[in-house]
């Protein structure tokens, strides 16, 4: 059964949900249902809000055995990219919010993070450590523009020589290059680089307002060319809909001047399970039984399994099957190997006016 609309009167145009259910925290939801007025209302588009949120901290630990870091710092809550599959759709139940539409229209905005961060950075007690960027929300989505948030969030980690890892697919980073590619030559950064098709016309329909397959490969191509190290993560890969082009993409990926790649199976937890199959159902009606029954075939029957051996790869012949091809094409194309990790020795707080400058 399809998800009912939040609205009759509301115009989806480049959203990914079709539907605001109410989070899994919440005691009642709302229902449309006519009043029986046989009246016309005019047609309106579903706008993004954007609120502001002022956090007492922003680097948070994370302490899952399968990830290969141990912090974040998201600048966002919510996205504007609206890709329909995204695991962070269910954080915006903590908000009160829907993992639906308002997951992608009633975003949060963290102006006074970059301060917040300076202030955990000097802390005496702080061990230095790779920050990750974008685990949740993409840093880089529209608002970045009027925010410049993740800016000058760089613009401190760069001060204080700190490492960092960032995972986007907006092609605003390259506004970031100057600071990027300083990063780079002190071997600092590293940046994963999303790309889940290179089917312009899925992608439109999958990921709304994320720019197109061809434009992260520019992405790539000019974060490369700044000397930055780049890793295409072929992530999701999605049973019968993106997994056939796992090849193709990692080779135009390495054209464009990828050094090392990474994929995950798709994840479904809570809401995005419901969403998912929604949207399946709507835009790609005759391959949706077939999407699923492969995905619940990795996931052990379910829609997905959260265990932390499995979640990120799946079991079972086909995910065996697709870690085996990655592996022959990573090995074909010179990408079966991690980026260097970044270099924590040089981590100090900045120079201040008046300090003695050191002779080395």
């Amino acid at each position: 059964m399809p998800l009912p609309p939040p609205d009759p009167f509301l115009r989806l145009k480049a959203r990914g949900a079709a539907s605001n259910a109410a989070g899994r925290f919440e005691p009642y939801a709302r229902v449309v249902e006519s009043d029986g007025w046989d009246i016309p209302e005019e047609e309106r588009a579903a706008r993004t809000e954007v609120s502001e949120e002022r956090p007492r901290s922003v680097i948070n630990a994370v302490t899952s055995p399968d990830l290969n870091f141990d912090r974040t710092v998201n600048a966002y809550r919510g996205c504007e990219h609206g890709c329909i599959y995204c695991y962070a759709r269910p954080s915006h139940g903590y908000l009160g919010l829907s993992a639906g539409l308002d997951f992608e229209t009633k975003l949060v905005a963290r102006p006074t993070a970059p301060e917040v961060l300076k202030r955990e950075l000097g802390r005496k007690s702080y061990k230095v450590a790779p920050i990750a960027i974008g685990t949740n929300t993409d840093p880089y989505q529209p608002i970045e523009q009027r925010y410049r948030i993740t800016r000058r969030m760089l613009e401190v980690l760069s001060a204080w020589n700190h490492p960092v890892t960032i995972i986007t697919r907006g092609a605003l980073i390259e506004r970031d290059l100057d600071i990027l590619g300083d990063m780079a030559r002190r071997h600092l950064v590293q940046v994963g680089v999303s790309v889940t098709t290179l089917d312009a016309r899925l992608a439109r329909r999958m990921e709304p307002r994320a720019p197109t397959p061809e434009r992260r490969l520019a992405m790539i191509r000019a974060l490369a060319g700044a000397g930055v190290p780049v890793r295409v993560m072929v992530a999701p890969v999605i049973p019968v809909l993106t997994e056939p082009e796992l090849e193709r993409i990692l080779a135009a990926a390495k054209e464009a001047g990828a050094t090392a790649a990474s994929w995950i199976l798709l994840r479904l937890p809570h809401e995005v399970a419901e969403l998912f199959r929604d949207w399946l159902a709507r835009a790609e009606p005759g391959k949706a039984k077939h999407v699923m029954n492969r995905l619940r075939e990795m996931r052990g029957g379910k829609d997905y399994d959260p265990d932390w051996d499995r979640r990120m790869r799946g079991e079972g012949l086909h995910a065996d099957l697709i870690a085996r091809r990655f592996a022959i094409a990573t090995n074909r194309l010179g990408l079966a190997h991690d980026l260097p990790a970044p270099d924590c020795s040089a981590f100090a707080p900045p120079a201040r006016p008046g300090d003695q400058l050191s002779l080395f």
